[in-house]
Formats: C-alpha cells, structure tokens, sequence
C-alpha cells in the first residue's frame, strides 16, 4: 500500500512542479489561442497542460519500476514493470499521444490526422502486448473467450481510441477532466487492491500501478486547473489521461472473478462503462447530435452535458462538482457490488439516486428560466439596465443629448474651419447655455449665475468673462446670437479678440 502511495506521490509533485514551467512555455510560443463563441470562458488562456502530466506519467512509472512490492522481487516486477514491457509501452504511446495533442493545441489539427494519431498510440500498447487477451462470457458458454492477436489487437485499439475520445469531450469545464478521470481511476484502483489484497491475484499489481500514477496525474494537476483555471491540459493533456485511464482497463478487464464477486461475468465489462458512463454517454450524444445536423462527428459544438448545466442556471464550479458526484455515484456502486451478497438492486438504486438529484437540482432552474431567467441571466439584465440608464456607453455626454439641426455642431453638418465642438448645443426646448445673456440694463445686470445643464463643461474650455453684447446680437440676446460667436473660441483664437470689459465688483 505505501508503495502505491509514495508512487501517487511522485507523480503529483512532478506534475505540480512542472505546471508552471510548462505555462511560461506555452505563453511564450503563443499557445493561448483566442475565446471561441463555445467557450466558457472569457480570457485567453495557455493551454499545453497535458505536457506537465506527461512528466508525472514518466516519473511515476519509473519509480513504480524500482520499488519493491510494486515491480521488485516480491511482485510482477522483474516480468511486467521492471522487465520494462508496461512502462515502455505507456512511455511511448503516451509520447506519441502527447505530440499529437501539442501538435493540435498550438497549430491545430485536422480530425482524421488526430485520429490516426490516436490510432497509433494504441497501435503501440497493442505491439508490446498490452491488450485484451479473452473476454468473459457466461459460464455455459465456457465462461470466458479467448482471442487471436489480430482481433485482440482490434478491440484494443478500439477500446483505446473510445476512451480517448470520451474523455475529450468532456474536457469542457476548469478541472472538469482531470476531476472526473481521478474519481475513475480511484475507484479502478480500489477493485484492483480488493482482488490483490483479499483473493492473491499479484497479477493486479500492474493495474493498481497504472491507476496510482494517473490518480498523481491529475491531483497534480487540478490545483492550476480548478476554476478560475490558470491553464489547460488541452488536447495534450485529455488524451493522455483518457489512453491512461484506457490502459488501466485492459489490464483488468480480463480477469477471471468467477469466485470473487456476485457478478463474476458483467462486472470486469461493467467496471469501466460504469466509470465513465458520462463521458461515454457524452460522447454517443454528441455524435447524434452531429452526424443528424449533417457535421462531423468531431466538430465542435455548445450541446454537451456541462454545457447544458450552464444553461439551466448552475454556476461553472457547481456543474463541475455535479459531475464529479454522478461519476462518484455510478463508480464506486459497480466496485460495491465486488464484495459477495451486494445485489444488483444497490446499483440501480443508485442511478435512480443520481437521476433524483439531478432533477431536484434541474427542476427549480428550469422554473426560475421560464419565469424571466435565472439568477446569471436577471442579473445580466439588471446590469445592463444600470448602464443603461448612467448613460456610460453614450461617451463623455448623455445618450439623450441631442444637436438641433442646422447648427454648426450638429450630425452631418461641417462645422466651421477652426471650430471645436466642445459641449452639446442646447435643444429649442431643451437647457440653454452656460454663457450668461447680455444684457442692456448695464454691466451690473450682466453677471449672472450659470443655468444647470445636461453634462459638465468639459475642463478644456478657458475661462470666459461676459462683456457688453457682441455686434450683431440683439437686445434680447437670443441664442442665435450668442451661436454666432462660438467659432471664436477655438484655441487658435487668443482671448484678446473679445473686446476688454471691466466685472462690476
């Protein structure tokens, strides 16, 4: 157990330690593509995460290699992990997923050379004999089935290349991926220690291995990931946990549990659908949903299961936490039913269970949506409103400042040569402006208070003393008048052109 431990260990600090190198990396080789109209979220943010947990991938295993019980004496080591069949083949098909995905998050990729990527990969695990020798069948059938190498190698290549897939369509949401690939490899782990531990199989030891290292992977990895994230795993890093978490389940998959558990024929089948049954229940909607629109099954949309929970109304770490309660659900009920006298009622207690919550949780949404939105959309609402009514999108004056027509300052009307419109000019009915009026009942009567208008003078305009009425104006010093003079006061024009007036005291 402690070897088991201490190798979870080595495999998240590598990962922690190397999250942020990896992050300068990436923004300094641009890969922080711009926020497409599908994302969540709204920064640019660095991608290329996956290469860190690669790092974990790597230490982990060689220390797995070296130590005692895991791939020493005492275990499987010296013909699986030590003798280096295990942890070449996941080295090199994990290098060759990670180039794939890296290629993909900094250039970008067609789909079909993604897949043939992934194909690959696979290709690798199958060539150094990591794959699925025998399926089980029911026991009148002969209780298991044996295959050649041909059609080992094809089921392990498809097995491979779905998980892969599943796990990148969920990679939607911060720490969404990397939450629920290490719920599933904790439950993997778990049936692997309780078939090791209780019932000898030390064959187990390269699963339980596998699954220790990726669950360091992604603890590593969630504190730079969970929202707000501070980087992406990417393609890079989800294909490279999915081809894990794909390796993990051959090893287990074909295991004879005939004596170990009430379910001795569904349960090594069942154990890794039931662990990601969101993911794969993901990925076959998203291909529906595709292939019927007449896309690709691989184009990218907004329609997946964290996406609608958004759109319900939960809150980005709230729908992330949702789906690491249905995948902590649906795992651990397939584990329990490892132990004797577990019945399959329990199971399907527990997706009735987890359906329950989901609806509890959906409904008063879904209510609160078609009574005028939830609480993200009201509260859009009344911030635009707000801004509305400030006025802050109108600029330095108010929305509802309006220019009359014909004036020099007025929408389409040239204003004179050396004019800058400086205030809005006020409406026949609206606020006058803030020169006082001269007046003919001497200089004293010329000092007035400025009258209130819309928007404050702007801080550009020079001091302005009244004097006697211009030439030109009238006795009741109508606007028109006092208009007349305005191209005057651009700052070309010294103050010395109004002629010299003496403010009574």
């Amino acid at each position: 157990m402690r070897e088991y431990l201490l190798t979870a260990l080595v495999a998240a600090a590598a990962t922690y330690l190397l999250v942020p190198l990896v992050r300068v990396f990436a923004i300094r080789i641009g890969a922080m593509p711009e926020v497409r109209d599908r994302d969540v979220h709204t920064t640019p943010t660095p991608r290329l995460g996956g290469l860190a947990m690669y790092g974990g991938l790597v230490a982990g295993l060689l220390v797995a290699a070296n130590l005692p019980y895991v791939g020493g004496d005492g275990g499987l080591a010296a013909k699986e992990l030590a003798g280096g069949k295990v942890v070449t083949a996941l080295i090199l098909a994990g290098g060759l997923i990670t180039l794939t995905g890296f290629l993909d998050d900094w250039w970008g990729m067609d789909a079909l050379i993604k897949l043939a990527g992934q194909i690959g990969a696979a290709g690798v695990l199958a060539a150094f004999d990591v794959t699925l020798p025998w399926i089980p069948l029911p026991s009148d059938m002969g209780g298991v089935q044996s295959l050649d190498s041909m059609l080992r190698a094809l089921i392990t290549i498809l097995i491979v290349v779905v998980m892969i897939n599943a796990v990148n369509f969920v990679d939607g949401l911060d720490g969404l991926a990397a939450g629920i690939v290490g719920i599933a490899a904790m439950a993997t782990w778990t049936y692997a220690i309780f078939l090791s531990t209780d019932f000898g199989n030390t064959s187990i030891n390269a699963t339980a291995t596998i699954a220790a290292v990726l669950i360091g992977m992604c603890l590593g990895f969630l504190p730079h990931n969970f929202h707000p994230a501070k980087i992406f795993m990417g393609d890079t890093g989800a294909m490279l946990i999915g081809l894990v978490l794909a390796s993990t389940m051959i090893t287990i998959t074909p295991l004879d549990s005939n004596s170990i558990n009430t379910f001795p024929v569904i349960l090594p089948l069942l154990l890794p659908v039931a662990i990601l049954v969101l993911p794969l229940l993901d990925l076959i909607m998203a291909v529906i949903r595709r292939t019927s629109n007449g896309l690709s099954p691989f184009a990218p949309d907004r329609g997946h299961l964290h996406h609608r929970l958004l759109d319900i109304g939960h809150s980005h770490r709230r729908s992330v936490l949702i789906m690491y309660a249905w995948t902590f659900l649906f795992a651990f009920a397939v584990v329990a039913m490892s132990y004797e006298g577990v019945p399959l009622a329990l199971f399907l207690l527990t997706v009735l269970l987890a359906v329950g919550v989901l609806v509890a949780m959906a409904l008063p949404r879904l209510r609160s949506r078609r009574n005028g939105g939830g609480a993200h959309a009201a509260g859009r609402h009344a911030r635009q409103a707000e801004e509305s009514e400030r006025g802050q999108d109108a600029g330095p004056f108010p929305a509802e400042a309006s220019f009359p027509a014909g004036t020099p300052f007025s929408a389409g009307a040239p204003s004179p040569e050396g004019a800058r419109p400086v205030f809005p000019q006020p409406s026949p009915e609206g606020a006058r402006p803030v020169f006082p009026q001269p007046s003919p009942q001497g200089p004293a009567a010329q000092v007035s208070r400025p009258l209130p208008m819309e928007s404050p003078l702007p801080p550009v305009v020079p001091p302005f003393s009244p004097g006697p009425p211009h030439p030109g104006t009238s006795a009741a010093g109508d606007d028109t008048a006092v208009l007349s003079v305005l191209p005057d006061l651009s700052f070309s024009t010294p103050r010395t052109s109004f002629p010299p007036t003496e403010t009574p005291r």
